[in-house]
């Protein structure tokens, strides 16, 4: 439950007695570290130290970048405001932190909250407020030695969509995650079974952007958290097996004025969509090339994007129609929104949720206007008419990040800097991998 406090000595009261630090690295890896309860506030005023490196290392134990700068210190400094108790573990409370500069004490340029903070900044100055509301879906596996990667899915039956229950959930795992959700204040409104054979997704409730971000990321740490606690892994990956669906992450957005209301609707307009909905369609049609590096991080998550599936290849729109990169749902009134539908669930949401806005904000300062919306099958439609082609590798969008001065700028030189040598690594490491796929393919015959 969200602690609400206003007095950090009701704490101990409340029967905690470790606050665990949390913040995402550029991978979106909850990281962190536990305070004991009695030294927490001293935390709160003066920050901890976490050495820099920890965001130049990569997802197979390799410290890869920083060694010229002599890895110095970030200082962690906690938000009062996101004290949580863990409710499977209530002698914990968690607390985000944003990162600062260890000498200066300006936010830190390598902090994936902190760029969504600056973006938000912009938005506040032309007084809108951006609600977003994530959509992420995942698989659990249990741990299976004749496999060869040693997992199988968790509940492997076929046609197990919308499906609820033991048989959906044999070990009651996704019930317990489901009211730990709810208990830890994340806005869980639904659970269910996707298509793919133990593949879920907990919705959760729209809300303004940066709380939004923080619960996705607390989100998928619980999850990973209480999978494991239950013996069984859980993966956000695009794309974890070749004979199965692929796992988005969709993300619902629209905006609203000083006053509250919902400026993306407007009843005299064509569909009765705004003009700053359609700019800002707009400029996630133009910027999203550079966008699916941070909605799509990984080598794997290009698997997924598929003529074949429900997933866009096309930088297009239309109104309720889940082919496209940006749907807009029937609904109006205060419910008026769009939904980019391109990402996984291995994105950062803090980085993702900046590229998506930093591109709908050039869309609405530009006055952006859109194509015509597609209607139909998209893939029967004159080529010239499905909008263009998104990058099918990482390789390739990570191209259109280097040439998208809006979408760099977001980011900012230190962070691009980073996560580049980062996934320049990773690329390179995915090159020279000789594949089972390969040997299989080519030894029996060439």
């Amino acid at each position: 439950m969200n602690l609400g406090l206003t007095d950090l000595s009701e704490l101990a009261a409340n029967g905690v007695r470790t606050v665990r630090l949390q913040f995402a690295d550029l991978h979106g890896i909850s990281r962190g570290k536990d305070i004991p309860v009695g030294a927490f506030a001293h935390v709160v005023e003066e920050g901890i130290g976490f050495v820099e490196a920890i965001m130049t290392v990569d997802l197979r134990h390799n410290v890869v970048a920083g060694f010229e700068g002599g890895f110095p210190d970030l200082v962690a400094i906690p938000d009062p405001s996101t004290l949580t108790q863990l409710p499977y573990e209530p002698e914990i409370a968690t607390c985000i932190v944003d990162l600062v500069d260890g000498i200066t004490r300006e936010p830190s340029g390598v902090d994936p909250r902190g760029a969504l903070k600056r973006v938000l900044a912009e938005y506040a100055e032309l007084s809108l407020s951006p609600i977003l509301g994530p959509e992420l879906e995942f698989y659990l596996c249990e741990p299976d030695p004749g496999e060869p990667r040693g997992f199988r899915p968790y509940a492997g039956q076929d046609s197990p969509v919308y499906t609820v229950g033991a048989q959906a959930d044999p070990k009651g795992t996704l019930s317990r995650m489901l009211d730990a959700t709810v208990e830890l204040g994340l806005g869980a409104v639904a659970l269910a079974h996707e298509y793919g054979r133990s593949q879920y997704e907990i919705n959760l409730r729209h809300g303004p952007a940066l709380d939004s971000a923080d619960r996705a990321f607390r989100f998928k740490a619980l999850v990973k958290e209480m999978a494991a606690r239950d013996g069984l892994l859980a993966t956000f990956m695009g794309k974890p097996f070749n004979d199965d669906e692929g796992s988005g992450f969709h993300l619902h957005i629209s905006l609203k004025d000083e006053e509250g209301g919902n400026v993306c609707e407007d009843v005299g307009a064509e569909q009765g969509l705004a003009a700053v909905s359609r700019h800002f369609i707009a400029g996630i049609l133009e910027h999203c090339p550079a966008m699916m590096v941070f909605f799509n991080p990984t080598v794997n998550a290009y698997r997924r994007i598929s003529a074949e599936a429900l997933v866009p290849t096309r930088a297009s729109w239309g109104h309720d129609h889940r082919m496209t990169l940006v749907r807009v749902p029937r609904e109006r009134g205060a419910a008026t929104r769009l939904e980019v539908r391109v990402g996984d669930g291995t994105a950062n949401p803090y980085l993702a949720y900046t590229a998506a806005l930093a591109a709908g904000l050039d869309g609405i300062r530009r006055e952006l206007e859109p194509p015509a919306p597609i209607e139909g099958m998209i893939y029967d439609l004159p080529e010239d008419q499905q909008g263009p082609a998104l990058p099918t590798t990482f390789q390739e969008a990570l191209e259109a990040l280097g040439s998208d001065k809006v979408i760099a700028d977001a980011f900012g030189d230190r962070m691009l800097e980073m996560f580049g040598t980062i996934k320049a690594a990773e690329l390179e490491r995915f090159r020279s991998w000789v594949t089972d796929w390969e040997f299989t393919e080519y030894a029996h015959r060439l």
